[in-house]
């Protein structure tokens, strides 16, 4: 029987005709014509004052820390329930990361617990689309003016969802993006930092490029131009090979996303009545991007028996995302009980542009016997 896969990127012939315009153009590296143009379509698209294409997305959090003025000792409020990227950030730049627990049904960050963990040396807050699905921008937004603080949006996930009529990657001042191979729009690896304010996005630039311009833009100067490394910088750029495959995706995001949708909708039908899961909610104001499709499993399941039982048939699973404060490296004393109890009982499914109906059905159907097979009686 076909395996199906947990992710799968939806990548044809158009991104391999960018592609190869890119070898014949003798440019592949970074902030080369691709890159640039990239920039300029994001820019459109969300309507901001600056884009910058990064390597991945982390690298766009650790330029919005640096470009924000996050200073050693300072703390910066995050969301628990996510890749730890974002705490990761925060000690890039030697600053404490504060972990915020979660809404139990959405798995996006509380705002009441962002604003009781506000203290004299809080300088922001880095909000996370968890798997696809915005945060409550306007408490956040809110809490944040109340207490002159930043915000950040850590979009990875939810490229083409949004929030109250706004896109993702427009709900706070500063966003950062993903288009690693599982996402929306993807080239395999890559991000972008995408400011309201074009000066946050002209130091991000020149930090991801070592602390100087873009070597393209010189080659094109007649003369011998020898630039000057004014800061410490990073090597954070995006080539222009995943460039042009990203101008693809771009134009392609919104035929994806009804995809994704249509399969989200049919995974919420069919396991409606299940009793030993929960399906993902999706509050009236937002709409979800379906980077993943979770399910929350009964306590009575056994997670890791399941997982190995769906593996075993050839369908893809997976544990969701992860309660950062539990993790080792942070070995944080602040308790999240609700990023943890979804760290223990979340489970990812398949969820992809490519997945047929019948590989959904197929997918319900054995994720419905496991489930009893691996149930344990109260």
């Amino acid at each position: 029987m076909d395996r199906i896969p947990l992710v799968h990127a939806s990548l044809g012939e158009k991104e391999l005709a960018a592609v190869a315009e890119v070898f014949s153009s003798g440019w592949p590296a970074g902030q080369g014509p691709q890159g640039k143009a990239l920039e300029a379509q994001l820019v459109e698209r969300y309507g901001v004052g600056d884009a910058v294409s990064l390597s991945n997305c982390g690298a766009a959090l650790h330029l919005a820390m640096l470009a924000l003025g996050v200073e050693p000792g300072d703390e910066v409020i995050v969301a628990d329930y996510t890749f730890p990227a974002p705490a990761h950030a925060v000690r890039y730049v030697d600053a404490v990361p504060v972990f915020a627990d979660v809404r139990a049904d959405t798995g996006t960050v509380d705002p009441q617990a962002v604003e009781s963990l506000i203290g004299p040396r809080t300088v922001g807050i880095i909000a996370v689309d968890t798997v696809g699905l915005p945060a409550d921008y306007a408490e956040l937004n809110a809490i944040a003016d109340r207490h002159g603080l930043f915000v950040v949006e850590d979009a990875a996930c939810s490229v083409g969802a949004t929030y109250q009529g706004r896109q993702a990657g427009t709900l706070a001042p500063v966003a950062c993006l993903s288009f690693h191979g599982r996402k929306g729009a993807s080239s395999g690896e890559g991000g972008a930092l995408l400011s309201a304010d074009p000066v946050i996005g002209q130091d991000a630039r020149l930090r991801s490029s070592f602390g100087i311009g873009s070597i393209f833009d010189q080659s094109q100067v007649v003369g011998l131009p020898i630039p000057e490394f004014t800061d410490i910088g990073y090597n954070y750029k995006m080539s222009d090979i995943a460039a042009a495959i990203l101008r693809v995706q771009m134009g392609r995001i919104d035929e994806l996303l009804v995809r994704r949708s249509a399969i989200a909708a049919q995974y919420g039908e069919l396991l409606a009545d299940e009793d030993l899961l929960t399906v993902p909610h999706v509050p009236e104001d937002r709409t979800h991007a379906w980077q993943s499709y979770m399910v929350t499993l009964d306590p009575r399941v056994d997670r890791a028996g399941l997982a190995a039982a769906l593996r075993a048939q050839d369908i893809g699973c997976g544990h969701g995302t992860w309660a950062t404060h539990v993790q080792p490296v942070y070995q944080s004393k602040r308790k999240c009980p609700v990023s943890a109890d979804l760290f223990a009982r979340n489970l990812a499914i398949p969820m992809h542009a490519e997945l047929t109906e019948a590989q959904v059905e197929r997918v319900v159907s054995v994720l419905r016997t496991e489930l009893r097979t691996h149930a344990r009686s109260r």
